[in-house]
């Protein structure tokens, strides 16, 4: 019971780590620590220059848990990048934390953990973000507010609401302020955020989420003016045998970044991601998705009018040679029409093909 209810709080990172089989580093009296992590060789060819090029990188992480009491066990997710892609002599290669956090599980009562984890916005996004590289990324945006990633997040989490309804999920979590020493766009004030899911059998699960947070004194001061950043979304997924369907939709204020340019903010967004995979009997996943975000109000001025900030689709394909090696191809076709606003903030209106190979344990 105890490993089920761990497993039950660490899939979320595990996932986004593209866990196949973690290694066991330590298993005794209710003591467990793994290693896991993956290797992802990859390129990508564009036209446009800025978003072409190696982009491989190697991640690993381990997870603790432990048994405390009959009802009371602990638990912590690291998880670190290194990229692949620069020289040696680079006084910063791209190293990172991406998960960082360590909490407590009481039984059905639920679990509280803190440190670096996911927003809760994410519950849902992740439904739809199951590509190799593209897909997933409207609102998807590390250290912004509780979209992605997010640094100093107490979470609360109760699977199956305390026993009473199996399937049904609900989560809490606060955000403390970051401001000093960072990007405007990666800048937050306090905030709290919520999200549920359901599973419905039959491989049916809907859910749904809603974070606000206060914005810095400088954010305010620049691009979209608003006092507060705010997000909600809403998701499906359809999940059995060979296929996989997901479906999302949200809104954002005063929160989402677009361009080259670090201060630019859009007042508003709507966005929408749908993604289609089928897994075939030899190993070959074919995948299809459409992904598109519209801001509005997005300038120094807050009255460009509405204009698309992303709107493409994607095919590609993984083979999986096994449990822990794959290949896979992703072609981003961009529906982006170059126009003085993509001109001006350096929108990408190119086609991106991605390749890449991939070793995970």
């Amino acid at each position: 019971m105890f490993k089920r209810n761990i497993l039950a709080i660490l899939v979320p990172a595990l996932l986004a780590a593209n866990a196949a089989n973690a290694l066991e580093i330590y298993n005794k009296d209710g003591h467990q620590l793994d290693l896991y992590g993956k290797a992802d060789v990859r390129h990508l060819f564009s036209s446009n220059k800025n978003v072409s090029g190696d982009a491989s990188y190697v991640q690993f992480g381990l997870k603790g848990e432990t048994q405390i009491a009959d009802d009371l066990s602990g638990f912590a997710v690291w998880v670190h990048e290194v990229n692949a892609n620069s020289t040696e002599s680079t006084s910063y290669s791209g190293n990172r934390t991406r998960l960082a956090f360590a909490g407590l599980k009481f039984a059905d009562y639920g679990s509280v953990n803190y440190g670096r984890n996911y927003g809760l916005l994410y519950d849902v996004n992740a439904w739809t973000d199951i590509q190799p590289i593209f897909g997933g990324d409207t609102i998807f945006n590390p250290d912004n507010f509780m979209t992605s990633r997010a640094t100093g997040v107490a979470t609360y989490r109760n699977n199956n609401l305390f026993g009473l309804a199996e399937g049904l999920n609900v989560a809490l979590q606060y955000q403390g302020a970051n401001k000093e020493g960072r990007a405007l766009k990666k800048q937050n004030g306090e905030g709290v955020a919520v999200s549920s899911t359901y599973d419905l059998g039959y491989g049916v699960a809907v859910g749904a989420a809603y974070s606000s947070s206060k914005r810095t004194d400088k954010q305010r001061a620049s691009y979209a003016k608003g006092k507060r950043a705010e997000a909600w979304n809403i998701g499906a997924k359809y999940d059995v045998d060979e296929l996989y369907l997901a479906a999302m939709y949200a809104e954002t204020r005063n929160m989402t970044h677009y361009g080259t340019d670090i201060n630019t903010i859009a007042s508003k967004t709507k966005n929408v991601e749908l993604v289609a995979r089928y897994q075939l009997d030899f190993g070959l996943k074919p995948f299809v998705s459409y992904v598109q975000s519209k801001g509005e109000g997005a300038d120094e001025d807050g009255n460009y009018g509405s204009e698309y900030l992303l709107k493409y689709m994607t095919v590609g394909t993984s083979y999986n040679f096994n449990k822990n090696f794959s290949a896979y191809v992703n072609y981003k076709v961009n529906l982006l029409k170059k126009n003085d606003f993509t001109e001006y903030h350096g929108v990408n209106t190119k086609d991106v093909v991605a390749v890449g190979v991939l070793y995970q344990f």
